[in-house]
């Protein structure tokens, strides 16, 4: 599993401390600096690459709010502040999350998991492939090739216009694997790509000739992402 870079700034001793202790304790975050002032972290964001940032708001001379306001594209921000005033303008900036002081590991914790959750889905959106094992190869399978996938047992079928690959995997794990985006998971034996849709009908959906069912717990996300009018 890669660890995540993270940042933590606050001006305040104490809360920088518990923040960075806690991160040190999450295994799956590397702490790659710890900031006095939003002013470090500009700077350090400069020359590092960072994935999420640990961030009081109120701070002298340059806020949290002020730190976000300075960039186009800002890592995954983590708000942990004293006062709830800020939240509504917080999340208008579209933070992972919002951490009232003072800081217990628990709720640090679900937090860093947000963030890992929301990292991990854009490195499978950024993906274009998979590969799968087959006899004693690894054959690559384009993500744009793959038209839907079936549960069959401890098994799945992977299927594209040419073939048919046979994976022992369980249907979460290749959900996983594929980027939201482009699939969804319609039964608890079907995921399909959404761009293969030809027709919807009922409780199915036809795609390269093969018609498969929508359970009705998700029909309506379902439908929702379907664009319908």
């Amino acid at each position: 599993m890669s660890r995540m870079n993270c940042i933590i700034v606050d001006d305040e001793e104490l809360s920088r401390k518990v923040a960075e202790k806690c991160a040190e304790r999450t295994g799956f975050l590397n702490v790659v600096g710890v900031c006095e002032s939003a002013i470090e972290a500009k700077k350090l964001l400069e020359t590092h690459s960072v994935d999420v940032i640990f961030l009081d708001i109120e701070m002298p001379e340059m806020s949290g709010l002020d730190l976000i306001r300075n960039f186009k594209e800002i890592p995954q921000i983590v708000f942990i502040s004293s006062k709830t005033d800020y939240a509504a303008e917080a999340f208008d900036y579209d933070v992972t999350d919002y951490i009232v002081k003072p800081v217990d590991y628990a709720r640090f914790l679900r937090a860093a998991e947000k963030a890992k959750e929301i990292n991990e889905n854009i490195q499978r959106e950024g993906a274009d492939h998979i590969f799968i094992k087959k006899d004693s190869r690894l054959v690559r399978v384009d993500f744009k090739d793959i038209h839907w996938v079936e549960a069959l047992a401890d098994y799945v079928n992977i299927y594209t216009p040419k073939d048919r690959h046979t994976v022992l995997s369980t249907m979460k794990a290749i959900e996983s694997k594929l980027p939201e985006n482009q699939f969804m998971r319609i039964h608890r034996s079907f995921i399909v790509r959404l761009d293969q849709i030809k027709e919807i009908e009922d409780n199915n959906v036809a795609l390269n000739g093969k018609n498969l069912p929508i359970s009705r717990s998700k029909k309506e996300e379902f439908l929702s992402r379907m664009n319908t009018l």
